[in-house]
């Protein structure tokens, strides 16, 4: 898994905690639907202010956004 795969999943994880659709997100974000799209598959990366903007949407920090992506990326290691 690389950083790109674990940001997806870490925000798909978010997005539908908090019960949003990609496109709901998408549009409090300033975003196009399918951009949320290819982001949680991993075929997209973020910008700083993507990141911030998307993380401030989903009512997370964006410290704590990248911390849980730098969790996953660690256990993933430690299983391969």
């Amino acid at each position: 898994m690389n950083v790109i795969e674990g940001y997806g999943i870490v925000l798909k994880k978010h997005r539908t905690e908090a019960n949003l659709s990609q496109e709901k997100l998408a549009l409090k974000c300033n975003l196009d639907r399918t951009f949320i799209g290819m982001l949680e598959r991993g075929e997209r990366q973020p910008t700083i202010s993507t990141l911030f903007s998307i993380a401030e949407k989903l009512n997370i920090s964006a410290s704590n956004f990248i911390e849980e992506v730098e969790q996953l990326l660690e256990n993933a290691a430690k299983d391969d």
